[in-house]
């Protein structure tokens, strides 16, 4: 599904991410490398992407790309590239919240595996009741309807305000009424 994603949509960085996180799951620990290099190629020098206009309620941060990026590098033994990684993420990290890169950065040092981030689950693409329901096609010009006279002699084709009625001109003729 994800491949299915990406394909559609090549700029979708949080595809990438979480096919990234996917293909770790699955031990194909290249492609998970290559996946989140994308999402953080992806996010062009953006600190995160927020995706609610997609209906996905989570925002996207480069760190955490990064610190999943490390976590593929762990497992392919590249434990100094890892900590370079590592060191970028704290870059991208907000000011004074970075124990859990301190603390990834001291499981590198002594060669230890690094677990990914990943998306909540039951938090991908569900859009809002609201969003869903005005999906519904709605017929703005309504119905078209036939309109015809009731008045036997009347040939008038088009709108216009009532006309002024005229003695007998609405009494059926004789022959109409066979």
């Amino acid at each position: 599904a994800f491949d299915k994603t990406v394909a559609k949509d090549k700029s979708l960085a949080v595809g990438f991410f979480q096919r990234g996180f996917v293909h770790l799951q699955l031990e194909m620990y290249e492609e998970a490398l290559s996946d989140y290099h994308l999402a953080f190629s992806h996010l062009r020098q953006n600190p995160f992407i927020d995706y609610k206009q997609l209906g996905l309620r989570h925002i996207l941060y480069a760190w955490e790309v990064l610190y999943s990026t490390a976590a593929a590098q762990c497992r392919l033994q590249q434990w100094q590239e890892a900590r370079a990684t590592l060191e970028k993420a704290v870059v991208w990290r907000p000011e004074g919240r970075t124990a859990i890169l301190d603390l990834a950065l001291e499981r590198v040092q002594d060669h230890l595996f690094l677990e990914p981030m990943q998306i909540p689950p039951g938090e991908f693409f569900r859009p809002r009741k609201k969003e869903v329901e005005e999906l519904d096609s709605k017929d703005f010009l309504g119905k078209p309807k036939v309109i015809s006279s009731i008045i036997p002699n009347d040939e008038y084709i088009g709108f216009e305000p009532l006309r002024p009625q005229k003695q007998g001109f609405y009494e059926p003729r004789a022959d109409a009424l066979r």
